[in-house]
């Protein structure tokens, strides 16, 4: 038995852990969870728990359903909402075959191999979230639009308001998670907010986003509220995003610095924005996988629609943040197209596929726009070579059925039923008559 394992038996024992939830995500991202007592964690450490694959949405069809969920120890931390008598704790799993193989539906064994390339290359891949989301008063009626928390503005500060309490509590809990966070304050939207996690490795970065979410919907239902990653619930108001900073290091020494280039950027980091750059329309279904997706990045102010990079540009798909003098190990890009609907196991894994395809191929980065991209018209887009993201899901799909690079990364499996599902969405979307469209046509 390792160190690890031996930690988690001693601490349930000694923290009188009652309950065991083993958590993985499906193809789509929706986490799936099942609570085991302390008496099968032994058993669950050296054999797995078994479930059907076939139930889990792209596990597997029904004649090859078996697959077996091993937790993973070094994910193990209680869940401080469930209080500290008798207190529930959870791990992240990977999941197998029966013969232990890795299963390829499995997202975060996706996410792996991906990282297992770029070590192979020399790389360890590190990322930051800025994840946004809006806060909406309960309850919530299907059909009507949502009321805001609040009527808060960007980076207001409010004595008592429900946004400021709720992101107190949820930063504490999230903290007590060992789950570290950066930054928070009010976005520009009411009940809009936004909290930064330190950065981290991707797969731990992963497994995080998803306890973040878990988290922020506990301590709304706590205070009455209702927390939202959906990408643009509100009209008239800004989306919400999850601009992703993104860093390949060499061991101690970060990969994207050069004190003598331009804007600090190696090589390496200018190859990998290239090869995001180059890819960006394949990736575009992983990175922004809802219908809703799209209707935050057409509707402008800091939502990429353009395919371009530049340093402090916030119209930009990819954005260099200024550099901090004498702290080489910052340097970093900032991919802002990602939103919270995106599976993040996949998401970083297409992501660093794209980079590193640019580094292989030693791709040439082109000029940087300076500019606001919105504010440039058709012309003078397409005569700085600028071209547009996916308009929708369905441009999206397009580009996403022809990619190579994400076949290769995600694996066939993962692949196609991933095609399938997205297809299957957007003709249902196509097909549904919306409120807007009674309005506007009904009694012409």
């Amino acid at each position: 038995m390792d160190k690890q394992t031996e930690f988690v038996l001693r601490t349930m024992e000694e923290r009188d852990v009652k309950f065991v939830r083993l958590w993985f995500t499906d193809v789509l991202g929706a986490l799936k969870s099942v609570a085991i007592a302390p008496a099968e964690l032994e058993g669950a450490f050296s054999e797995g728990i078994g479930f059907d694959g076939s139930a889990i949405e792209g596990f597997a069809r029904v004649y090859e359903s078996d697959m077996v969920a091993h937790p993973d120890p070094s994910t193990f931390q209680l869940l401080p909402w469930r209080g500290d008598v008798h207190g529930t704790a959870r791990m992240f799993c990977d999941i197998r075959l029966p013969d232990g193989s890795p299963s390829f539906a499995d997202p975060r064994f996706v996410l792996k191999r991906a990282l297992h390339k770029a070590s192979d290359m020399g790389f360890t891949f590190y990322t930051h979230p800025e994840i946004e989301f809006y806060l909406f008063q309960q309850p919530l009626t299907p059909g009507k639009v949502p009321i805001p928390a609040d009527q808060s503005g960007y980076f207001d500060h409010t004595t008592r308001s429900p946004g400021a309490d709720f992101r107190r509590e949820a930063i504490t809990m999230l903290e007590k998670m060992g789950i570290s966070v950066e930054f928070s304050h009010h976005e520009g939207g009411p009940g809009q907010q936004e909290i930064d996690l330190r950065y981290a490795d991707a797969l731990t970065m992963a497994d995080n986003i998803m306890s973040f979410k878990v988290v922020l919907k506990e301590v709304a239902l706590s205070q009455n509220l209702f927390a939202s990653f959906m990408p643009k619930p509100l009209s008239n108001q800004p989306g919400s995003g999850m601009h992703t900073h993104m860093s390949l290091f060499e061991g101690d020494k970060n990969a994207f610095y050069d004190a003598s280039a331009e804007y600090h950027l190696s090589k390496t980091a200018r190859c990998f924005i290239a090869g995001i750059l180059v890819h960006a329309s394949e990736i575009s279904a992983i990175t922004n996988p809802w219908v809703n997706s799209y209707k935050r990045l057409v509707s402008g102010g800091e939502a990429p629609s353009y395919i371009c990079w530049g340093q402090n540009n916030r119209s930009a798909l990819v954005r260099i943040p200024m550099f901090k003098p004498h702290k080489g190990a910052s340097s970093r890009i900032e991919l802002r197209s990602i939103d919270t609907g995106a599976n993040p196991y996949l998401a970083f894994a297409v992501a660093l596929a794209a980079g590193l395809d640019g580094i292989e191929k030693e791709y040439e980065l082109p000029e940087g726009a300076e500019d606001d991209v919105w504010a440039l018209s058709d012309k003078q887009r397409r005569a700085l070579g600028i071209r547009p993201l996916p308009k929708s899901l369905g441009n999206a799909i397009d580009a996403l059925e022809d990619s190579e690079l994400v076949a290769e990364t995600l694996g066939e499996h993962v692949f196609d039923f991933f095609l399938r599902n997205k297809k299957a969405e957007y003709e249902e979307y196509r097909s549904n008559v919306s409120q807007w469209e009674l309005k506007k046509f009904l009694a012409l």
